[in-house]
């Protein structure tokens, strides 16, 4: 049976393709360093498993739940984004989706038609642009230079907009650079995103996951008339530690989020009960645990970041947030005699034990992506093993 020309076109994740190499070798009894999955290495709080665990033994995890979430988690994250956004909204304006990566599944099958045009900075995030096509849009890919944290500008914006355009995809902190966009830069572009009246995908679901005094300013908070324009994602995987409960959800118009609602019903029917009421307890529960896990974090960057910035030929700039390197390693390929990222990753894996995602996946294909979401002495050992692979390939 043919394959339809829909899936045929689709591009595999390439951070999963890595991370299930690296297991695959692991399974081989090699000696694996994976940096390459974006999932903290903590365990879920205890309190969210007490939820979970009490939500089972009193039956009501058994049963379906709305389509759009429990109405109890649905108000949760009203309460949340009016704490941490300082905004307004009721239970209809969200929806709970398995995992954030589904709510932009459903928002973009929801609000796109044929040959509508999304606008996607690069580098960006690998799922954004095969889920726009999936729901028969277009891509539009903006590159973003390394010198300006790999940020968007409204002239480029501008210079990219056509009467097709109909959406605008931002991430901040991003994965994969963790750059983060200040307030002026969001409030412009805010600003031309209301003016041409294109959607703007505020992917925030990095936002408590920042460093050294930097500051997550919310793309809905700038004004009344931004908020209207904007749909958040979020949810509970990163801050939370939750990547394996799959919640997420969607927060904007309730026509839209509506919408989302139908398309929700008759794919997954509802997000699994049991991580529901996990996912009430992360919202409502004690805050202390992401705090813990943001510091965390924010001591292993700055550890870790001169010892990857001093790598033969990486080109790298200091993160804002989430859990990301991003070196360009331009002059490393040449020096290794290489001309192509991918093979280099591949090479690394094969021969330096060192588990990297491409980073052309991401658009950016004189880059590679490194996950510090795992313990100091790994990233150390990985740091040493990629200086050493290096070295090994220029000598020759």
């Amino acid at each position: 049976m043919d394959i339809s020309k829909r899936a045929q076109k689709l591009e595999p994740s390439v951070t999963l393709a890595a991370s299930a190499k690296a297991n695959a070798l692991k399974a081989c009894g090699k000696d694996i360093l994976s940096l390459t999955v974006g999932e903290p290495d903590f365990t879920t709080p205890k309190n969210i498993q007490q939820a979970a665990i009490q939500a089972i033994e009193s039956g009501k995890a058994s049963y379906y739940t709305p389509s759009a979430g429990i109405k109890e988690l649905r108000e949760a994250v009203v309460q949340h984004v009016e704490t941490y956004y300082q905004l307004n909204y009721q239970a209809s304006n969200v929806i709970i989706t398995d995992g954030a990566k589904f709510a932009l599944y459903l928002l973009f099958q929801a609000v796109l038609n044929p040959k509508d045009e999304v606008i996607i900075p690069v580098p960006y995030w690998v799922s954004y642009g095969e889920q726009v096509k999936l729901a028969e849009g277009v891509p539009v890919f903006i590159t973003c230079a390394q010198e300006n944290e790999f940020k968007v500008t409204v002239a480029q914006l501008e210079a990219a907009k056509t009467e097709k355009t109909k959406l605008l995809i931002l991430n901040s902190p991003s994965n994969p650079t963790g750059m983060i966009y200040s307030e002026a830069e969001l409030r412009s572009i805010g600003e031309w995103a209301v003016a041409n009246d294109v959607l703007i995908v505020s992917d925030d679901i990095y936002g408590r996951l920042v460093y050294n005094g930097a500051v997550f300013t919310p793309m809905a908070s700038l004004s009344p008339s931004i908020q209207k324009q904007t749909i958040i994602i979020n949810g509970v995987s990163k801050s939370y530690s939750m990547t394996g409960w799959r919640i997420g959800y969607a927060v904007g118009d309730e026509t839209i989020i509506s919408a989302m609602n139908d398309i929700a019903s008759q794919s997954t029917s509802n997000p699994t009960a049991v991580s529901q009421y996990a996912a009430l307890e992360a919202l409502t529960g004690e805050q202390d645990t992401v705090e813990t896990m943001r510091q965390a974090f924010e001591a292993r960057l700055n550890e870790i970041y001169p010892i990857f910035a001093a790598l033969p030929g990486f080109k790298l700039e200091k993160p804002h947030g989430a859990f990301y390197l991003f070196p360009n390693i331009k002059e490393t390929l040449t020096m290794c005699g290489y001309s192509d990222v991918t093979k280099w990753v591949d090479d690394l894996l094969a021969e330096g034990e060192v588990a990297l995602v491409t980073g052309a996946g991401f658009g950016a294909p004189e880059n590679v992506r490194i996950s510090y979401a795992t313990d100091l002495e790994t990233l150390k050992e990985a740091a040493k093993r990629i200086r050493a692979f290096i070295e090994k390939k220029t000598a020759k």
